[in-house]
Protein backbone atom coordinates (compact mmCIF):
# COMPACT_ATOMS: atom_id res chain seq x y z
CA UNK A 1 0.00 0.00 0.00
CA UNK A 2 2.58 2.43 0.78
CA UNK A 3 4.57 1.39 -2.47
CA UNK A 4 0.99 2.07 -4.39
CA UNK A 5 0.35 6.00 -3.14
CA UNK A 6 3.61 6.50 -3.15
CA UNK A 7 2.90 6.08 -7.16
CA UNK A 8 0.03 7.61 -7.13
CA UNK A 9 1.29 10.69 -6.14
CA UNK A 10 4.62 10.59 -7.82
CA UNK A 11 4.29 8.38 -10.79
CA UNK A 12 7.57 5.90 -10.14
CA UNK A 13 8.31 2.90 -8.36
CA UNK A 14 10.43 2.38 -5.64
CA UNK A 15 10.66 -0.92 -5.45
CA UNK A 16 14.33 -0.83 -5.79
CA UNK A 17 15.19 1.79 -3.04
CA UNK A 18 16.67 0.85 0.35
CA UNK A 19 13.42 0.06 2.76
CA UNK A 20 14.60 3.81 4.75
CA UNK A 21 14.30 5.65 1.66
CA UNK A 22 10.25 4.14 0.68
CA UNK A 23 9.63 5.93 4.41
CA UNK A 24 11.54 8.91 3.33
CA UNK A 25 9.53 9.09 0.59
CA UNK A 26 6.42 8.52 2.21
CA UNK A 27 6.44 10.94 4.97
CA UNK A 28 7.06 13.73 2.55
CA UNK A 29 4.17 13.00 0.25
CA UNK A 30 1.79 11.24 1.73
CA UNK A 31 0.17 15.04 3.47
CA UNK A 32 0.30 16.64 0.24
CA UNK A 33 -0.79 13.77 -1.45
CA UNK A 34 -3.82 12.79 0.97
CA UNK A 35 -4.83 16.27 1.04
CA UNK A 36 -5.54 16.86 -3.04
CA UNK A 37 -6.82 12.89 -3.44
CA UNK A 38 -8.85 12.63 -0.41
CA UNK A 39 -12.22 13.97 0.58
CA UNK A 40 -13.46 14.41 4.13
CA UNK A 41 -16.48 13.35 5.29
CA UNK A 42 -18.13 16.29 6.66
CA UNK A 43 -17.50 17.96 2.65
CA UNK A 44 -21.16 17.37 2.47
CA UNK A 45 -22.23 19.62 4.66
CA UNK A 46 -20.48 22.77 2.82
CA UNK A 47 -23.08 25.31 2.59
CA UNK A 48 -22.30 26.99 -0.67
CA UNK A 49 -23.41 30.16 -1.83
CA UNK A 50 -25.27 30.15 -5.04
CA UNK A 51 -26.88 33.34 -5.40
CA UNK A 52 -24.58 36.23 -3.38
CA UNK A 53 -26.72 39.22 -1.61
CA UNK A 54 -24.94 41.59 0.66
CA UNK A 55 -26.48 44.68 2.23
CA UNK A 56 -24.25 46.76 4.06
CA UNK A 57 -22.64 43.79 6.54
CA UNK A 58 -25.47 41.47 6.19
CA UNK A 59 -25.40 38.67 4.41
CA UNK A 60 -28.24 37.30 2.59
CA UNK A 61 -27.35 35.05 0.08
CA UNK A 62 -29.14 32.35 -1.45
CA UNK A 63 -27.27 28.69 -0.46
CA UNK A 64 -27.54 25.34 -1.47
CA UNK A 65 -29.56 24.54 1.91
CA UNK A 66 -32.18 27.16 0.99
CA UNK A 67 -32.25 25.49 -1.93
CA UNK A 68 -33.15 22.19 -1.17
CA UNK A 69 -35.51 23.68 1.83
CA UNK A 70 -37.43 24.98 -1.30
CA UNK A 71 -37.36 22.23 -2.91
CA UNK A 72 -38.99 20.22 0.18
CA UNK A 73 -41.41 23.01 0.66
CA UNK A 74 -42.65 22.80 -3.00
CA UNK A 75 -42.64 19.05 -3.04
CA UNK A 76 -44.94 19.03 0.66
CA UNK A 77 -47.08 21.53 -1.13
CA UNK A 78 -47.25 19.39 -4.88
CA UNK A 79 -48.24 16.50 -2.99
CA UNK A 80 -51.00 17.70 -1.14
CA UNK A 81 -52.14 19.88 -3.83
CA UNK A 82 -52.70 17.48 -6.36
CA UNK A 83 -54.02 14.91 -3.79
CA UNK A 84 -56.51 17.52 -2.74
CA UNK A 85 -57.46 18.92 -5.95
CA UNK A 86 -60.87 19.89 -7.17
CA UNK A 87 -62.62 19.63 -3.96
CA UNK A 88 -60.97 16.63 -2.77
CA UNK A 89 -59.69 13.08 -3.19
CA UNK A 90 -60.94 10.17 -4.78
CA UNK A 91 -63.59 8.20 -3.42
CA UNK A 92 -61.04 4.73 -4.02
CA UNK A 93 -57.59 6.31 -3.04
CA UNK A 94 -54.59 6.07 -5.01
CA UNK A 95 -50.91 5.59 -4.07
CA UNK A 96 -50.25 8.95 -3.16
CA UNK A 97 -53.32 10.23 -1.42
CA UNK A 98 -53.27 7.11 0.55
CA UNK A 99 -49.74 8.55 1.59
CA UNK A 100 -51.16 11.74 2.43
CA UNK A 101 -53.62 10.26 4.16
CA UNK A 102 -51.20 7.78 6.24
CA UNK A 103 -49.59 10.91 7.26
CA UNK A 104 -52.39 12.78 8.10
CA UNK A 105 -54.26 10.10 10.75
CA UNK A 106 -50.85 9.10 12.13
CA UNK A 107 -50.18 13.27 13.48
CA UNK A 108 -53.76 13.34 14.25
CA UNK A 109 -53.62 10.23 16.24
CA UNK A 110 -50.45 11.50 17.93
CA UNK A 111 -51.94 14.90 18.99
CA UNK A 112 -54.90 12.70 20.59
CA UNK A 113 -53.04 10.80 22.80
CA UNK A 114 -50.54 13.05 23.55
CA UNK A 115 -52.78 16.51 24.45
CA UNK A 116 -55.34 16.63 26.32
CA UNK A 117 -58.24 18.97 26.57
CA UNK A 118 -60.65 20.63 23.57
CA UNK A 119 -58.01 23.16 22.39
CA UNK A 120 -55.64 20.43 20.92
CA UNK A 121 -56.97 20.73 17.38
CA UNK A 122 -55.78 24.19 17.14
CA UNK A 123 -52.09 23.18 17.06
CA UNK A 124 -53.04 20.10 15.03
CA UNK A 125 -52.03 22.11 11.68
CA UNK A 126 -48.76 23.36 12.76
CA UNK A 127 -47.64 19.75 14.17
CA UNK A 128 -48.82 18.28 10.60
CA UNK A 129 -46.98 20.96 8.67
CA UNK A 130 -43.53 20.92 11.21
CA UNK A 131 -43.60 16.40 10.79
CA UNK A 132 -44.00 17.13 7.08
CA UNK A 133 -41.36 19.51 6.69
CA UNK A 134 -38.66 17.15 8.99
CA UNK A 135 -39.97 13.98 7.60
CA UNK A 136 -39.29 15.19 3.77
CA UNK A 137 -35.92 17.04 4.49
CA UNK A 138 -34.58 14.06 6.75
CA UNK A 139 -35.61 11.51 3.70
CA UNK A 140 -34.47 13.99 1.20
CA UNK A 141 -31.12 13.86 2.10
CA UNK A 142 -31.01 10.12 1.59
CA UNK A 143 -30.75 11.03 -1.84
CA UNK A 144 -27.20 10.85 -3.44
CA UNK A 145 -25.47 14.37 -4.03
CA UNK A 146 -28.70 15.88 -2.42
CA UNK A 147 -28.28 18.40 0.80
CA UNK A 148 -29.00 17.16 4.57
CA UNK A 149 -31.22 20.32 5.76
CA UNK A 150 -31.64 18.96 9.19
CA UNK A 151 -27.78 17.82 9.22
CA UNK A 152 -26.89 21.62 9.98
CA UNK A 153 -27.22 23.14 14.14
CA UNK A 154 -28.17 26.21 13.09
CA UNK A 155 -31.31 25.76 11.41
CA UNK A 156 -32.82 22.88 14.06
CA UNK A 157 -32.14 25.52 16.66
CA UNK A 158 -33.75 27.64 15.38
CA UNK A 159 -36.98 25.11 14.27
CA UNK A 160 -36.76 24.28 17.89
CA UNK A 161 -36.00 27.69 19.59
CA UNK A 162 -38.95 29.06 17.65
CA UNK A 163 -41.50 26.40 18.64
CA UNK A 164 -40.68 26.68 22.23
CA UNK A 165 -41.54 30.33 21.96
CA UNK A 166 -44.63 29.45 20.90
CA UNK A 167 -45.03 26.74 23.85
CA UNK A 168 -44.27 28.97 25.95
CA UNK A 169 -46.80 32.15 25.01
CA UNK A 170 -49.49 29.63 24.67
CA UNK A 171 -48.96 28.74 28.61
CA UNK A 172 -48.86 32.19 29.48
CA UNK A 173 -52.34 32.56 27.59
CA UNK A 174 -53.84 29.63 29.08
CA UNK A 175 -52.52 29.89 32.53
CA UNK A 176 -51.32 33.84 32.74
CA UNK A 177 -48.61 34.08 35.80
CA UNK A 178 -49.85 30.66 37.26
CA UNK A 179 -48.06 29.13 34.44
CA UNK A 180 -44.66 29.62 36.59
CA UNK A 181 -45.98 27.36 38.97
CA UNK A 182 -44.04 24.45 36.74
CA UNK A 183 -40.78 26.05 38.19
CA UNK A 184 -42.07 24.68 41.93
CA UNK A 185 -43.37 21.25 42.23
CA UNK A 186 -45.92 20.98 45.08
CA UNK A 187 -44.67 20.28 48.62
CA UNK A 188 -41.20 21.26 48.60
CA UNK A 189 -39.60 22.71 51.49
CA UNK A 190 -39.38 26.35 51.29
CA UNK A 191 -35.31 26.01 52.27
CA UNK A 192 -35.20 24.08 48.62
CA UNK A 193 -37.55 26.87 46.70
CA UNK A 194 -34.60 28.41 44.97
CA UNK A 195 -32.52 25.53 44.31
CA UNK A 196 -35.51 24.26 42.84
CA UNK A 197 -36.92 26.68 40.97
CA UNK A 198 -33.27 27.53 39.66
CA UNK A 199 -32.78 23.76 38.25
CA UNK A 200 -36.43 23.91 37.11
CA UNK A 201 -35.85 27.01 34.91
CA UNK A 202 -32.69 25.62 33.72
CA UNK A 203 -34.39 22.50 32.56
CA UNK A 204 -37.43 24.17 30.96
CA UNK A 205 -34.61 26.40 28.96
CA UNK A 206 -32.77 23.21 27.74
CA UNK A 207 -35.75 21.59 26.33
CA UNK A 208 -34.83 23.79 23.33
CA UNK A 209 -31.41 23.05 23.06
CA UNK A 210 -31.79 19.17 23.33
CA UNK A 211 -34.33 19.35 21.06
CA UNK A 212 -32.63 20.79 18.08
CA UNK A 213 -29.08 19.06 19.06
CA UNK A 214 -31.36 15.58 19.01
CA UNK A 215 -32.27 16.61 15.62
CA UNK A 216 -28.80 17.62 14.16
CA UNK A 217 -26.53 15.41 16.01
CA UNK A 218 -28.21 11.90 14.50
CA UNK A 219 -28.70 13.17 11.27
CA UNK A 220 -25.17 14.28 10.87
CA UNK A 221 -23.62 11.26 12.14
CA UNK A 222 -25.33 9.16 10.68
CA UNK A 223 -24.62 10.82 6.96
CA UNK A 224 -20.62 10.45 7.83
CA UNK A 225 -20.53 7.02 8.96
CA UNK A 226 -22.72 5.85 5.89
CA UNK A 227 -19.96 8.46 3.71
CA UNK A 228 -16.76 6.71 5.18
CA UNK A 229 -17.85 3.22 5.16
CA UNK A 230 -19.17 4.40 1.22
CA UNK A 231 -15.91 5.43 0.45
CA UNK A 232 -13.81 2.68 1.69
CA UNK A 233 -15.81 -0.14 0.13
CA UNK A 234 -15.58 1.72 -3.30
CA UNK A 235 -11.48 2.25 -2.38
CA UNK A 236 -11.70 -2.03 -2.33
CA UNK A 237 -13.50 -1.86 -5.09
CA UNK A 238 -11.73 -0.22 -7.51
CA UNK A 239 -8.17 -2.88 -6.47
CA UNK A 240 -7.33 -4.55 -9.60
CA UNK A 241 -6.51 -7.76 -7.09
CA UNK A 242 -9.56 -10.56 -6.76
CA UNK A 243 -8.62 -9.89 -2.64
CA UNK A 244 -9.91 -6.81 -2.60
CA UNK A 245 -12.63 -6.98 -4.62
CA UNK A 246 -13.95 -10.36 -2.27
CA UNK A 247 -12.93 -8.84 1.26
CA UNK A 248 -15.10 -5.55 -0.27
CA UNK A 249 -18.29 -7.83 -0.28
CA UNK A 250 -18.37 -7.82 3.73
CA UNK A 251 -18.08 -3.38 3.67
CA UNK A 252 -20.30 -3.33 0.82
CA UNK A 253 -22.87 -5.07 3.06
CA UNK A 254 -22.49 -2.83 5.75
CA UNK A 255 -22.89 0.28 3.92
CA UNK A 256 -26.49 -0.92 2.57
CA UNK A 257 -27.43 -2.52 5.86
CA UNK A 258 -26.64 1.10 7.11
CA UNK A 259 -28.20 2.87 4.73
CA UNK A 260 -31.42 1.13 5.48
CA UNK A 261 -30.55 2.15 9.17
CA UNK A 262 -30.41 5.64 7.93
CA UNK A 263 -33.62 5.81 6.52
CA UNK A 264 -35.19 4.33 9.74
CA UNK A 265 -33.44 6.98 11.54
CA UNK A 266 -34.73 9.89 9.04
CA UNK A 267 -38.41 8.56 9.77
CA UNK A 268 -37.74 7.93 13.75
CA UNK A 269 -36.36 10.94 14.10
CA UNK A 270 -38.94 13.29 12.77
CA UNK A 271 -41.37 11.30 14.80
CA UNK A 272 -38.86 11.77 17.91
CA UNK A 273 -39.00 15.92 17.19
CA UNK A 274 -42.91 15.86 17.02
CA UNK A 275 -43.87 13.81 19.61
CA UNK A 276 -41.75 15.79 22.10
CA UNK A 277 -43.69 19.25 20.68
CA UNK A 278 -46.51 17.30 21.64
CA UNK A 279 -45.52 16.22 25.00
CA UNK A 280 -44.37 19.72 25.69
CA UNK A 281 -46.87 22.06 24.51
CA UNK A 282 -49.53 19.08 26.68
CA UNK A 283 -47.14 20.48 29.92
CA UNK A 284 -47.82 24.17 29.21
CA UNK A 285 -51.52 24.06 28.70
CA UNK A 286 -52.27 21.38 31.20
CA UNK A 287 -49.08 22.02 33.91
CA UNK A 288 -48.56 18.46 34.36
Amino acid sequence: MVEILVTSCWGKQLKNEPKQMKFEWLFLTIAPCAADTINSPLDQFEIIPLIDMKIGDLYFSFTNSSLFMLLTLSLVLLLFHFVTKNGGGKLVPNAWQSLVELIYDFVLNLVNEQIAGNVKQRFFPCILVTFTFLLFCNLQGMIPYSFTVTSHFLITLGLSFSIFIGITIVGFQRNGLHFLSFLLPAGVPLPLAPFLVLLELISYCFRALSLGIRLFANMMAGHSLVKILSGFAWTMLCMNDLFYFIGDLGPLFIVLALTGLELGVAILQAYVFTILICIYLNDAINLH
